[in-house]
């Protein structure tokens, strides 16, 4: 790194050091109808409270955001601070008035991103300072995923380069120059120095960026190009030199040893630390599958009890009993904040739910095991009642929190669950969800869960499971429709193509392997949708849709997600008109997003916006990436279209991420099961 780099660097640290700009551990990321008791299955729909609601009284503030459609940028439409949307106008704006740009990045089921509104955006003082010195933008993560990706892999390129040792997360806060460049970022900050501890605050942090600012412009600028020159350089890492990867059975069992080093052996699921129990663990869906895939290949063997198959298994089990997965309402959320899935942070995403429906309807297949069914159905009990937007479509989220407390739309008091049951049904739900033991949450509530698999506290009772589950399910409802009346978590009500592109996959999915039709209609209901409202005017796939107004150029996850749900319905209908759908829908990524001379595609289409560089992401995170599912729909498409061009294309698309193949072969579990398929 350059010198001047390190001299602005050291004028920062003379004011604050960098362990006290970032974001708590948890931040590393980031009313209802009444109901009589009754099935989630067949439970009416809750009327969600979107995100967006109007504010009681007149509003003292009113700025940009409130002609977005964004239900998290509405959000902060009546803040104090001057906040623009990404785009043309800002950007311009910092560049005539020589104005430094504060990027903040969120999403709308965000704790730490509601707390840093409540405790800095909201504050007078704080937003005075922002809009004198600054062009202050807010982006929803969600609606602008590329924005997010370049100004995310811009703040860990400057955690490397400055050795702080942090991570990302959201809120994500930059600061840029008026060419918007990122010279400085951080994650949350609290308001006021001691807000946290000893931790600066963001009203001292902004005046000093502003003060350097004014005293040493130019180089700040010259640090934005420096660290702009890294970020392209991960971002658009050449691959042509590579030589291709050899796609053969020794890559999938490279993959699998991958997986199994990560693996957590106790209490399931990938990536933990003993030293750190406390460390957040996510369900990812992807190397599920790939564990579902790889069993499913040894039986076909007639091998049995494989790696893949008990870790699957073992996963499965740990997080149906965690306090991740909501036993009352069904489905799960986001993640848990422990080693062992006991606490979760209280946020739904639709791309989870999506996702662990297909996992445990093939698991379900797989095992025939009752339980496994009883998850996805609840996961679709509960997406149809309180994610489900009448005209059609899923939305996107709910909230963590409700009444400004994450949870608490969640926890439960002992004594209020005993005062609300029967004896006897007070005495069972006790011993079986674990209200015998100390609260778990803290240090007062419960989050309902189980301390065995229920298959086997049944079979302890001398029970089948079906028994034991008829007999805890009026309880369930009884305290669901409890649960309902409470203040509600806000919705984010915003359509997103993508994610509805997996909702569709998982329908269809447990319509074929659970053999409910009623689930197939439901994806070809809302696939029907999102074909026809999820467009822009000249044709394209829109990204998003909110109350009908659809809006954004679409991204390749929209394109590939939204095909890999048609093509699953294909499969559980034998319909050709999906397979038509899909075709076109193929035809016209290849065009937009292709990345012609390296294979693979591009996140963003070939006329969208410039941004700092433009991104192809390949690993597969919380959501797969858009090159493995669009890898695998090519496998696809190829058999069912009987052309060899999807193929050589698909195999590109495997032999593009040649250099990730070698270093890190656990990071791509479902472009590894487009490679099973091209294996010769």
């Amino acid at each position: 790194m350059s010198q001047r780099y390190w001299t602005v660097l050291c004028i920062l640290a003379g004011w604050f050091t960098w362990t006290d700009l970032y974001t708590p551990s948890q931040a590393t990321e980031p009313p209802a109808q009444k109901q009589s008791p009754q099935d989630p299955a067949t439970a009416k729909p809750v009327v969600p409270k979107p995100v967006a609601a109007k504010p009681a009284a007149a509003p003292k503030h009113r700025n940009r955001l409130a002609k977005e459609t964004s239900p998290y940028l509405l959000l902060h439409a009546h803040n104090p601070v001057d906040w623009y949307p990404w785009g043309e106008e800002a950007l311009t704006r910092a560049k005539k008035e020589n104005k430094l740009i504060f990027l903040s990045i969120g999403y709308s089921s965000c704790h730490w991103c509601h707390v840093m509104e409540r405790e800095s955006f909201l504050d007078e003082e704080i937003a005075a300072l922002l809009n004198k010195h600054f062009v202050c933008v807010k982006v929803d993560r969600e609606e602008r995923p590329d924005v997010d990706a370049v100004y995310m892999a811009s703040l860990h390129v400057f955690n490397r380069l400055t050795g702080n040792g942090r991570g990302g997360g959201w809120p994500l806060s930059m600061f840029l120059t008026p060419e918007a460049e990122p010279f400085f970022g951080g994650t949350y900050f609290p308001a006021r120095d001691g807000d946290r501890g000893a931790r600066m605050g963001f009203l001292t942090l902004v005046q000093r960026v502003a003060d350097i600012w004014e005293k040493n412009a130019e180089k700040l600028r010259e640090d934005g190009k420096t660290l702009t020159r890294y970020v392209k350089a991960e971002l658009e890492q050449p691959r042509a030199a590579l030589k291709p990867v050899a796609i053969a059975p020794e890559l999938l069992a490279e993959v699998q040893s991958a997986l199994t080093a990560q693996y957590d052996e106790r209490h399931g699921g990938f990536g933990f630390a003993e030293e750190a129990p406390d460390r957040p663990k996510f369900p990812e869906p992807s190397k599920l599958l790939f564990l579902l895939e790889n069993a499913r290949r040894a039986r076909s063997l007639k091998l049995a009890g494989t790696p893949a198959e008990r870790q699957l298994i073992h996963t499965l089990d740990q997080m149906a009993r965690g306090g991740i997965r909501d036993h009352l309402g069904g489905g799960f959320h986001r993640y848990s904040v422990d080693r062992f899935w006991r606490i979760p942070h209280f946020e739904k995403m639709l791309y989870d739910n999506a996702q662990l429906l297909s996992v445990y309807a093939e698991a379900y297949a797989l095992t025939g095991r009752a339980d496994f069914r009883r998850v996805a159905e609840e996961i679709i009990a509960f997406s149809r009642r309180e994610m489900a937007d009448p005209a059609g479509g899923f939305y996107a989220a709910l909230d963590a929190e409700s009444e400004g407390e994450e949870g608490r739309f969640y926890r439960w008091e002992a004594a209020d669950i005993e005062k609300r049951l029967e004896p006897a049904q007070w005495q069972l739900f006790r011993d079986v969800y674990g209200l015998n033991a100390p609260p778990n949450f803290e240090e007062t509530f419960h989050v309902p869960q189980l301390a065995e698999s229920l298959a086997r506290v049944a079979e302890s009772r001398g029970e089948t499971f079906e028994q034991l589950d008829d007999r805890l399910r009026p309880i369930r409802e009884k305290l669901l429709a409890e649960r309902n009346r409470r203040a509600r978590p806000l919705t984010d009500t915003k359509i997103l193509t993508s994610w509805n592109g997996l909702m569709i996959r998982g329908l269809a999915d447990a319509g074929r392997l659970l053999k409910a039709p009623e689930y197939t209609e439901l994806a070809a209901r809302t696939a029907d949708f999102t074909l026809r409202n999820l467009r822009l005017p000249d044709g394209r796939l829109a990204r998003t849709a909110t109350q009908g107004q659809a809006r954004l150029a679409a991204y390749l996850d929209d394109y590939a997600f939204l095909i890999d749900g048609l093509l699953a319905l294909h499969r559980a209908t034998g319909d050709n008109r999906w397979l038509d759908e899909s075709d076109k829908l193929q035809t016209e990524q290849n065009r937009l997003f292709a990345d012609t001379k390296h294979g693979g595609f591009f996140f963003t289409a070939n006329d969208h916006e410039s941004l700092l560089a433009r991104a192809k992401e390949i690993t597969d995170g919380a959501e797969p990436s858009g090159n493995s599912v669009a890898a695998c729909n090519l496998v696809y498409l190829a058999a069912a279209r009987k052309n060899p061009a999807y193929r050589a294309q698909a195999k590109g698309t495997v032999e593009s991420a040649t250099m990730l193949w070698t270093l890190a072969p656990g990071s791509m579990p479902r472009l590894a099961l487009a490679a099973g398929e091209l294996v010769e």
